[in-house]
This record gives C-alpha cells, structure tokens and sequence, in this order.
C-alpha cells in the first residue's frame, strides 16, 4: 500500500508500507492491504507504521486520513518521524511551556494560554515517539 502523509509544510512521508496503525476519535485503527474505503479524522497521537517486518513511529496532533483501494492518505495538522525529532529541542520546548503554564493565568490571553498548552501537549507526544526511536531503526521514505 502506498501511504503518503502530507502536513500544510511538507510531505512528511511517502512510501510502500505494509500495515497503519492510527489513532482516531474512536480508537486506534490499522489498515492493511485491500482495507475497505475509508475517510475519518485522526486524533493526536503516535502512528505505528510496518514496513517488511520492521516498526517505525511517527507522531502526529490531528488531520483526515483518506483509503481507497491501495493508497492511504493522511493530510495531518503536524507530523513528524521519529528520526527527525531532535530530543534537545523538545525538551526546551516542554519546560518553555510549563513555565508559560505555571505562571498565573492573570493577565494571560486565552490564546497565550492555549498556545502553551499545545505546545506543551506536542512536546509530550515528541518525546514519547523519540524514545522508542532507540530500540528501532530509522524510518524509510520521505
């Protein structure tokens, strides 16, 4: 199957996989070869891609995922490979966001707050994706 994983930035990925795993709104869903026609929207979380036997991991925070036939497309809000995650920079990003969210909400924003929140949730799954990206090897395609 070919899957391509498309963020309003870049193409994130392209490539053959055997097997998705995603998390949706209701629950996580794998598609496989010959899967049924397919449209729903996908939930912040970590994607779970087989390819010839191997497990790579990508984190995404929301979009659409279209199947038809053989081809899976998963237009995302964000996403990102674990190889492409840079540790350092996640957590500067994390503690950023808690001290943003530490402090009292007087004389924020709602959207400074909800940006911080966000940014905070993003760098949570980040780091949850990039752990695992030491027992496995690097993701083909882009």
């Amino acid at each position: 199957m070919q899957l391509d994983i498309v963020t309003p930035e870049k193409i994130v990925y392209s490539e053959e996989i055997d097997e998705l795993t995603v998390p949706t709104p209701q629950g996580e869903i794998s598609i496989l070869p010959e899967h049924i026609a397919l449209v729903t929207r996908v939930s912040e979380g970590e994607l779970t891609v087989i390819v010839k036997g191997k497990t790579y991991y990508l984190a995404v925070t929301g979009g659409f995922l279209q199947v038809q036939k053989d081809k899976i497309t998963l237009l995302a809000d964000y996403a990102i490979r674990s190889d492409d995650i840079n540790t350092q920079k996640v957590l500067e990003a994390r503690k950023r966001a808690e001290e943003t969210l530490t402090k009292k909400r007087e004389g924020m924003s709602e959207r400074d707050f909800a940006v911080a929140e966000s940014e905070m949730r993003r760098a949570i799954l980040e780091l949850k994706v990039s752990s695992k990206r030491r027992k496995h090897s690097n993701i083909p395609g882009q």
